[in-house]
């Protein structure tokens, strides 16, 4: 069965196997699946012939998940992330939680269950590998103050320029409303997303320093 048909067909059965007994669900236990990545990862690191082998698999993925996050990991759409650029180490957390529900979104969840070890560990390496593409500024003077404030708030754990690392996401360049609606659900506590230091830091924020902030990330 190709690699579009058996998303397509977990996707579909997804509700059906969420309520299935925990017997009948992957043997993998979400915390498994993170491990065996990294080891996939770690050993990517070391032969070149199984990195390419895998980047050949992930390139296969992307070309699926291009549908919405766009040709190379750049979404054409402001409320889908990119995810060229991002750390795969991080990527593949992202993975874990939309496997253990601390991310929420049913086709990603039915999606990644359809994919083997070597596929999600070869898509997370090929997205990091692609030039995330930056917005230009229309602005100046909110992007100057999102300036301010990121430098206030956000570069300790993001990075001076926005480039995250294996457990902050990469904002740089990152889609305008995707940030916005991220932000103000930190900021609000609403959904399954919740993260005690993004909340502390975006408590005090205005819509208007929300607004401030995702213009300057956004054109690094």
């Amino acid at each position: 069965m190709s690699l579009s048909s058996r998303i397509f067909l977990t996707a579909a059965l997804l509700g059906t196997l969420v309520a299935l007994p925990c017997a009948a669900q992957s043997a993998k236990s979400p915390e498994a699946m993170e491990a065996s990545l990294r080891n996939r990862l770690n050993e990517a690191a070391k032969d070149p012939k199984l990195t390419e082998t895998l980047l050949k698999s992930g390139q296969k993925v992307a070309a699926f998940c291009a549908n919405c996050h766009g040709q190379s990991g750049n979404s054409t759409s402001p409320d889908i992330p990119n995810l060229a650029g991002q750390n795969p180490v991080y990527l593949l957390v992202q993975l874990r939680k939309f496997t253990d529900g601390s991310r929420r979104n049913e086709f990603m969840e039915g999606m990644i269950k359809a994919l083997s070890t070597d596929e999600k560990a070869g898509v997370v390496l090929f997205y990091n590998r692609q030039q995330a593409l930056r917005h230009p500024v229309t602005n100046p003077t909110l992007a100057a103050k999102g300036k301010v404030l990121f430098n206030k708030n956000c570069f300790r754990c993001h990075g001076e320029n926005g480039l995250g690392g294996e457990n902050f996401a990469r904002i740089a360049g990152q889609q305008t409303t995707y940030l916005q609606r991220t932000l103000q659900r930190y900021r609000s506590g609403d959904g399954v997303r919740m993260d005690p230091l993004m909340a502390a830091n975006t408590k005090q924020l205005t819509n208007e320093d929300i607004d401030a902030v995702v213009a300057y990330v956004a054109s690094l």
